[in-house]
């Protein structure tokens, strides 16, 4: 067998027996790089490169959900620093201490001490960044406090390796600058793309070419370059499926990752030592994390989540630890240890924050309360009383429905929505809403106690909407709840899960598109663009009945696009 087809084997087969056993696929993964290095198996470059690859792609698609101004909050900021600069120390400590105690390789100097413990001190981007996509959480209050303390802590790490790199950043670096200009032609491109295998190769060309490729070649790390590009479209309407579009590819590079990690890896007295020291203090790292983060006015759960997420190390240490070696400020055996515990650290936290409820319960009624009010206002148990309708998703549809309910004579309509610039904007124009993550548990605990009669499903995320009626059905809530559905499998879903009313928006807009070719003209009242629920539904999507909370009259769908100001 050639050494690449090994390599898939051992990748195919260690994935799938992870995913057998209930574990993360990255687990197989990162098995599979150990197995491999302990078998003395050939070393292929490209799975290096692919690695190199996989955390610039990784880096773009955080880009692509960045915004410039949440990373100067204190909550972030601050969290940043300090939790690093504890971390790096903490990290020194480690590495004096197994230098102590191995005898087998020498303590570095007091620059190579800095460098080996600031590398300690990072946390992993893969992990947390995966598990919020896959908890939907990205928006989330302790979503946004994890991605821009890994956002900080990457910006610091690369401008770090720009200025040790050897030669110097070329003078043609300053002009990177016209990067920022171009992304409207970027911008312009992206508008013209519908199909997704082509949004997928502009997504990969950005990334990779514009990105990675044309730092590299200014002397500038190209991970800074992927974040860079990335954080240039994040504002662009379609940055949401263009990161969708990566997923495939993004993957296949992520497993190369997980399994070159492996591959680093090696047993000795020195790097076992190391990696048990890296992986006995993992607790304490999180700790920090939480402690911090807490000192933010953060509540209890964002503050466990967050360190939770952030305790693991981060695939940037073994980059770190090769430029200490190349400048003579590391011996070469720290670089296995660094390796093998990273490798050992990221096993962890996958399975931990896999199902982490009942951790985060549990570990979350051992710190102390706060009064309400000293509680930062973003993370601030919600006050819900005298709502008597909540609408979950302030988008077209949302807001449709917030003004026909109010036009309808309905007061204490609440708006939620966990995106802070549509708030704000919603604010302004006067609609009663807030800021709010539908699958914070403490969000609902607060909402149990609020006797509203009726709940309106318009999350625009796929799997939102069926992730919140479960919510619902779990609470004491027991009025009427209307979901707006934008395929046939999330109606059934939604129909299943006990939904009073399901509006199917695909096949409403089929409906409408079939009487406009049959009448020539289109429906009464239908403005394709406003997409509304009473628009787009076509009658056999009206579903009623079969819900145990179906006790209260059906009120009429909405249909109105919301105007500026109160409605």
């Amino acid at each position: 067998m050639t050494a690449a087809g090994l390599y898939l084997v051992s990748v195919v087969v260690l994935g799938l027996a992870a995913a057998a056993l209930r574990l993360p696929p990255l687990v197989g993964f990162l098995t599979a790089g150990l197995v491999l290095s302990a078998a003395g198996a050939p070393r292929l470059e490209v799975v290096g490169s692919l690695a190199d690859l996989g955390l610039a792609l990784l880096l773009f698609k955080v880009g692509l959900r960045l915004r410039p101004w949440p990373l100067m909050r204190r909550e972030v900021l601050g969290s940043a620093l300090v939790s690093t600069t504890l971390l790096t120390v903490l990290g020194a400590a480690v590495v004096l201490a197994v230098a102590a105690v191995s005898g087998s390789v020498d303590a570095p100097g007091l620059p190579g001490l800095l460098l080996i413990g600031l590398a300690l001190a990072l946390s992993s981007v893969a992990v947390p960044v995966r598990l919020l996509e896959a908890r939907d959480d990205t928006r989330a209050v302790y979503g946004r406090v994890v991605s821009g303390v890994l956002v900080l802590q990457v910006l610091g790490a690369v401008l770090l390796l720009t200025i040790a790199r050897a030669p110097a950043p070329s003078p043609w670096a300053a002009a990177l600058v016209v990067l920022w200009p171009g992304s409207r032609l970027l911008g312009a491109v992206l508008d013209r793309i519908d199909h997704r295998e082509m949004r997928t190769l502009f997504g990969i060309t950005t990334a990779l070419v514009l990105g990675y490729a044309l730092f590299e070649a200014a002397g500038v790390d190209g991970r800074l370059g992927a974040l860079v590009t990335g954080a240039l479209l994040a504002r662009h309407p379609s940055a949401r499926e263009l990161a969708g579009a990566l997923s495939t590819i993004e993957d296949v590079l992520i497993a190369c990752l997980f399994v070159s990690i492996g591959l680093a890896a090696s047993l000795s007295v020195a790097s076992a030592l190391l990696a048990a020291a890296m992986v006995a203090v993992l607790p304490l790292r999180s700790a920090v994390h939480t402690a911090v983060v807490r000192a933010g006015r953060m509540r209890r759960r964002t503050s466990v989540l967050s360190g939770l997420l952030l305790g693991p190390y981060s695939e940037m240490a073994l980059v770190l630890v090769a430029v200490g070696i190349d400048l003579d400020l590391l011996d070469r055996a720290w670089a296995p240890g660094v390796a093998l515990g990273v490798a050992l650290s990221l096993t962890a936290s996958a399975v931990v924050n896999r199902a982490p409820a009942r951790l985060v319960r549990s570990l979350s009624e051992a710190l102390p309360r706060r009064p309400r009010d000293d509680i930062h206002p973003a993370d601030r148990p919600l006050d819900l009383t005298d709502v008597s309708a909540v609408v979950f998703g302030m988008g077209r549809v949302g807001r449709s429905t917030y003004t026909r309910l109010y036009e309808d004579g309905m007061t204490g309509v609440l708006g939620i929505d966990n995106d802070a610039a549509k708030v704000a904007s919603l604010r302004r124009r006067g609609f009663n809403v807030l800021e709010a993550d539908a699958t914070d548990q403490e969000f609902w605990e607060r909402l149990d106690a609020v006797h509203a009669t009726t709940a309106v499903l318009a999350i625009h995320e796929p799997g939102a909407n069926v992730n919140v009626l479960e919510w619902l059905n779990r609470s004491s809530f027991d009025g009427e709840v209307l979901a707006v559905a934008r395929t046939d499998d999330e109606a059934r879903a939604l129909r299943r899960a006990g939904a009073d009313t399901v509006l199917n928006i695909e096949d409403g807009l089929g409906s409408a598109v079939a009487q406009a070719v049959t009448t020539g003209r289109a429906p009464q009242g239908f403005d394709s663009a406003a997409a509304s629920p009473e628009q787009a539904a076509a009658p056999e999507d009206r579903e009623t009945g079969g819900s145990p909370r179906s006790r209260h009259p059906q009120r009429a769908p909405v249909g109105a696009r919301p105007r500026p100001g109160h409605p």
